[in-house]
């Protein structure tokens, strides 16, 4: 360690992740950063791995503002890159894995990334679109040996871990979100040292992080939710424990969080009913964890009650998007703590939170005027967490964000304390016999019948109703139940239109990587059959 070390820690600008590596590595450099299968890797050893992978970058001619990309489950190399593209002044691209192959080739050649690093499972594919993509010069496998590929391990071995300097800045762009193309071609997202950071903050601060906290990341690194609390967690100097996420594994996750005496996970909803279906959790001691946190769409209250009376008082939520930042409120614990309490706090449960420091936001009409308590409207938002705009769309970009606000597409309600309250995405609104409803409403009602394990409701075409409300539903296991007794069950609970009016039984929901029920997928069948 250096014997000037207060003077050294200015070596990086201020307000960039380039400051907060080196930070790191300089006070808390023995201390775990991450665990990954049997490797740990600790804050020092982190940052001689990223100086390496700069060098190496740097030396093929790779300069400030030239785009990487990385195709890969989560692993410590996956975070390489990235703290490589913090530190190097790069713009790094995490690719969807579960993506097709004629996606990954729209999205490589899109991002304009010169150098892309592959996992082991996706060399053949990349193999095959090589001759598609012009503009990567580029290839470096995580594997030790892949033809045509750089070795990653050759990197690390061979270029120096010194400080590679540079001239990073705070309003430097370095990292590129793809929206998830439910409703249409995937756009990047694009984000700022100085945007992100803020957004670190402000969730360290709300959640209340500390460094000796232990987090099982379960969540893609491609999506912006998992990564903003992966990289909050490490600002903090706190660990995360890494696990592999090509398909959510509920008894490795529960082991995790036992073996590792966590403290922290970040889930999507189906992975709360998963968790509490295996008869194993109440073996385990999972006493550490102080914090649940989800996002990524709506938990039904009935579920959330399940978990709360299980777990205890530890959930938070967040709610936003890729362009966002993404939070934009939060549900903090102290809320979550209504389920024994009167019926106007019970209410809260099926809200998304209060807005975060730092966001303002709005529910507005169609005409951007503002909307009173209790109507229903789309949601708009202001804040330095907000993406700089959408990577080579500028007409996209003023469409989305217009007077300084982002226009969400998500439809919701406030109370008179400004509790925000989702109804559903603005393009899943069912309008059956001049009627508006909203999915999520009928949603939460097939959550309380005892059979259902998940569902969604979607809107078909029909001839008297011009649409038609329709529940998909997975049943528990062992569970029955029949089209008329879940009509019934809804027509007891809710206005008789907004009811279904026709119910279909499914071994289990298509979903997104994130665990979102894709309702878009699903649509979709009925469309092509």
């Amino acid at each position: 360690m250096t014997k000037l070390i207060l003077k050294e820690l200015g070596r990086y600008a201020l307000g960039t992740y380039a400051d907060i590596i080196y930070r790191n590595a300089l006070l808390n450099g023995q201390r775990p950063a991450f665990v990954f299968a049997s490797q740990t890797i600790t804050f020092a050893e982190f940052n001689r791995r990223v100086n390496s992978i700069v060098h190496a970058l740097r030396s093929t001619g790779l300069k400030k503002g030239d785009g990487v990309g990385i195709l890969s489950w989560n692993c410590i190399e996956h975070v390489d890159v990235t703290g490589a593209a913090m530190k190097g002044g790069f713009i790094v691209s995490p690719f969807n894995p579960r993506l097709k192959a004629e996606e990954i080739e729209y999205l490589i050649n899109y991002s304009e990334v010169k150098a892309l690093f592959v996992g082991p499972e996706f060399i053949g594919m990349v193999g095959g679109l090589r001759p598609r993509l012009a503009g990567v010069k580029h290839y470096i496998s995580f594997e030790k040996e892949s033809p045509g590929m750089t070795s990653y391990e050759s990197l690390l071995e061979t270029f120096p871990r010194e400080e590679p300097g540079g001239d990073v800045v705070e309003d430097d762009p370095f990292v590129i979100f793809y929206t998830s193309g439910t409703t249409g071609i995937p756009r990047g997202a694009v984000y700022t040292h100085r945007r992100k950071l803020e957004e670190a903050r402000t969730k360290a601060i709300l959640l209340g992080f500390e460094s000796a906290d232990r987090h099982v990341m379960i969540m893609p690194l491609f999506h912006i939710g998992g990564w903003s609390h992966f990289w909050t967690l490490f600002y903090v100097g706190a660990c995360n424990v890494i696990l592999p996420n090509r398909s959510f594994d509920p008894l490795a996750t529960l082991q995790a969080l036992h073996d590792e005496r966590a403290t922290d996970i970040h889930i999507v909803p189906t992975h709360l009913v998963s968790l509490l279906a295996l008869p194993e959790l109440e073996h385990l001691d999972l006493s550490r964890v102080k914090r649940i946190h989800y996002a990524a769409s709506p938990m039904p209250v009935e579920l959330l009650r399940k978990g709360i009376a299980r777990f205890g008082p530890v959930f938070t939520q967040g709610f936003g998007q890729s362009e966002s930042g993404p939070d934009i409120t939060l549900l903090t614990k102290e809320f979550h703590e209504a389920a024994d309490k009167g019926p106007e706090e019970q209410k809260r449960l099926a809200s998304s939170g209060q807005p975060c420091m730092g966001v303002h936001a709005r529910i507005v009409d169609d005409e951007n005027n503002d909307l009173e308590p209790f109507s229903v409207g789309e949601i708009v938002v202001q804040s330095k967490c907000v993406m700089e705009g959408y990577w080579r769309k500028p007409d996209d970009t003023r469409a989305a964000i217009t007077d300084g606000f982002l226009h969400t597409g998500d439809m919701g309600y406030y109370d008179e304390q400004g509790f925000i309250y989702i109804v559903d995405r603005k393009k899943d609104m069912i309008i059956t016999g001049g009627e508006n409803v909203y999915p999520r409403e009928v949603e939460e009602i097939l959550y309380r019948h005892s059979a259902v394990q998940e569902a969604a409701v979607i809107g078909l075409p029909d001839e008297k109703w011009i649409e038609r409300v329709h529940a998909v539903i997975v049943l528990k296991e062992g569970q029955q139940a029949g089209s008329d007794e879940i009509i019934g069950f809804c027509k007891r609970q809710i206005a008789a239109y907004k009811a279904p009016k026709s119910v279909e039984f499914v071994a289990s929901l298509p979903k997104s990587p994130q665990g979102k029920i894709l309702k878009r997928e699903i649509r979709e069948r009925y469309r092509r059959g």
